[in-house]
């Protein structure tokens, strides 16, 4: 909740970017182990089945963290990269430079955050390297049309709180960045590795 007087700072998506490696290898990822974990629990066995359906949900919550949890986008004021264990919200206006390699890679003062959703294969990277290659536009590539919005955006915020690329405000705004963890992943994660070592020394 907000003091009287002061304004609310909107959440609201104002542009969602699609991961470039798609969203079907989690979902296959996951539709695999819900099979393996209805197999192992069929027996109704606290003996090796029991063991299977433990290790079936961890790779199943691993599945979601490393393929579908990640996520980027931006709101009114803030580029949100939404890694396995970590969300960081980066003021806009600190954005300083986007650049994709393997990764999508955002400068903000001297601090530099890294989201896997957006990125080159390796065969993309090899060909963008080739001096004769022509330089990808946002028409030819998904990616570096996700690097000129977002600088689109940093600049629309920077005119909207009136200040100037480089400047000594834009650098304060970068100590502004906020992270947070992941906690009901983490527990989860936490969670199964302790019952499967349980199970573990209990056969």
């Amino acid at each position: 909740m907000t003091s009287p007087g002061t304004p609310e700072v909107s959440t609201d998506v104002v542009e969602r970017f699609q991961p470039t490696s798609g969203r079907l290898p989690g979902a296959i990822g996951l539709l695999t182990a819900a099979i393996v974990l209805g197999l192992a629990v069929w027996p109704r066995s606290t003996g090796t089945p029991l063991g299977v359906a433990i290790v079936a949900c961890f790779g199943a919550l691993v599945t979601w963290l490393v393929l579908l949890r990640p996520a980027l986008w931006v709101t009114e004021h803030d580029l949100v990269l939404r890694n396995i264990l970590t969300t960081t919200y980066v003021p806009l206006a600190a954005v300083d430079r986007v650049l994709t390699t393997q990764v999508l890679t955002v400068t903000a003062g001297e601090r530099r955050f890294i989201s896997p959703v957006v990125g080159y294969t390796l065969r993309q990277n090899v060909t963008g390297r080739n001096r004769d290659a022509k330089a990808p536009s946002a028409v030819d590539t998904y990616q570096v049309f996700v690097e000129e919005r977002i600088l689109f955006h940093a600049d629309t915020a920077r005119e909207r709180l009136r200040i100037t690329k480089g400047s000594a405000e834009q650098q304060a705004l970068a100590s502004g960045v906020r992270r947070a963890l992941a906690w009901p992943e983490i527990a989860g994660l936490a969670g199964l590795a302790l019952v499967f070592v349980a199970w573990f020394f209990a056969h």
